[in-house]
C-alpha cells in the first residue's frame, strides 16, 4: 500500500515538474537552433505564457529565416495578440516579397485585424459584389446596377483604415454618379465600362484599407420611368390646385351672389316701409288742412293715369310687329 503512494506521489510530483519545466520542448528547441533556456521555460509558466506557443513560433521563424526575439513573441502573447497569425504573416509576407516588419505585424494584429489574412489578401486579391445600385439618367430613365470591385489589402493602410463597407458605400454613390450624369439611359447600357472608368477615376479608395484594381459593371437592368411618373404626378397635383382655385371662386361668386341678395331685400323692405308711411303722412295732412278733398282726388286721378299709361306700354311694348303694317 504505502508503495502504490510512493508511486503516484512520484509520478504526481514528475507530471508537476514536465510542466513547470518541459524538459521536451526546450531538447526540441535546441535541435532547432532556438536558444532558449531551461530558467526561461519556467519563467514563462509563471508569467502564465504558454512556453509551447512561444517556443514554436521561435523555431518556426527561425527555420523561415526571420530574426524573432522571445521577449517580443512574449509581450506581445501579453498584450494579447496572436503571436501564431503574426508568425505566419512574417513568412508570407517575406515570401511574396511583401514589405511588412515584426511592429507593423503586431500593430495591425492589435488593431483586430487579421494580418495573415490581410497579407494573403494582398497577394491573391478578393472581388467583392455590391448591392444593387439605382440611379437614374437624365432622360428619367432609371438603371439598377451590379458592380464587381476587385481589391487587395493595403498594408500600410490596415491600422486606421477604412474597411470594406466603406468601399462599397463609396463605389455605389460613384455609380450613381456616373449613371446621373449620362444624358440617356441608352449610354450606359451601350457603354457600360463608362461607369467603371468615371468610378476609379474617382480615387476611391483613398483612406481605406483597400487598393482597388478594378471596377466591373455586372449587370444593369432597366426600372421605372420615373421622369414619367413625376411628370404624371407634378400634372394630377396641377389639376388638384386648378379645381381647388376654381372651387375658390365659385364660393366667392356664390358668397357675392348672396350678399347682393340680401341687400336687395333689404332695399325693399326699406322701399315697402316707406310706402306704408305714405297713408299715415296723407291722414296727418288732412288732419293740419295742408292736403284738400279735391287735391286728394286730383292725386288719385294722375296716379290712375300713370298706371293706365304705363299698361298701354307694357301691352304696346310685348307686341310684334307683322311686315306691311307701316303702311297702313
Amino acid at each position: 500500500m504505502e508503495l502504490i503512494v510512493i508511486v503516484v506521489a512520484v509520478l504526481v510530483g514528475l507530471i508537476v515538474f514536465l510542466y513547470f519545466v518541459p524538459f521536451p520542448l526546450w531538447i526540441s528547441a535546441l535541435l532547432s537552433g532556438v536558444n532558449v533556456s531551461l530558467i526561461q521555460l519556467v519563467f514563462m509558466r509563471i508569467r502564465k505564457v504558454p512556453p509551447t506557443v512561444i517556443v514554436n513560433a521561435l523555431i518556426t521563424s527561425h527555420k523561415a529565416g526571420l530574426t524573432l526575439t522571445r521577449n517580443d513573441l512574449e509581450a506581445h502573447y501579453l498584450a494579447g495578440g496572436q503571436v501564431v497569425n503574426v508568425v505566419k504573416a512574417l513568412i508570407s509576407a517575406q515570401k511574396a516579397n511583401i514589405e511588412l516588419d515584426f511592429k507593423a505585424a503586431t500593430a495591425i494584429d492589435l488593431a483586430g485585424r487579421d494580418v495573415f489574412q490581410a497579407v494573403q489578401m494582398s497577394v491573391n486579391p478578393k472581388v467583392i459584389d455590391t448591392p444593387p445600385v439605382t440611379a437614374v439618367a437624365k432622360d428619367g430613365i432609371q438603371l439598377i446596377a451590379k458592380a464587381r470591385v476587385t481589391v487587395r489589402a493595403n498594408i500600410k493602410q490596415l491600422v486606421g483604415g477604412a474597411g470594406e463597407e466603406t468601399v462599397l458605400a463609396r463605389v455605389g454613390e460613384g455609380v450613381v454618379s456616373s449613371i446621373g450624369s449620362a444624358a440617356s439611359h441608352k449610354t450606359v447600357l451601350e457603354n457600360p465600362d463608362l461607369i467603371s472608368k468615371a468610378v476609379l477615376a474617382k480615387g476611391l479608395d483613398s483612406g481605406t484599407a483597400f487598393e482597388i484594381l478594378s471596377i466591373d459593371i455586372a449587370d444593369v437592368d432597366i426600372g421605372k420611368n420615373i421622369g414619367a411618373v413625376l411628370q404624371t404626378d407634378q400634372a394630377i397635383a396641377d389639376k388638384n390646385i386648378a379645381q381647388a382655385r376654381a372651387e375658390e371662386r365659385r364660393a366667392m361668386a356664390v358668397a357675392l351672389e348672396q350678399e347682393m341678395k340680401a341687400k336687395a331685400q333689404e332695399a325693399r323692405a326699406k322701399v315697402i316701409l316707406a310706402e306704408a308711411e305714405i297713408p299715415q303722412a296723407i291722414a296727418e295732412a288732412f288732419r293740419s288742412g295742408n292736403l284738400g278733398v279735391m287735391d286728394y282726388y286730383r292725386m288719385k286721378n294722375i296716379e290712375a293715369d300713370t298706371n293706365m299709361r304705363e299698361g298701354f306700354g307694357r301691352e304696346g311694348g310685348g307686341q310684334k310687329k307683322s311686315p306691311g303694317n307701316d303702311n297702313k
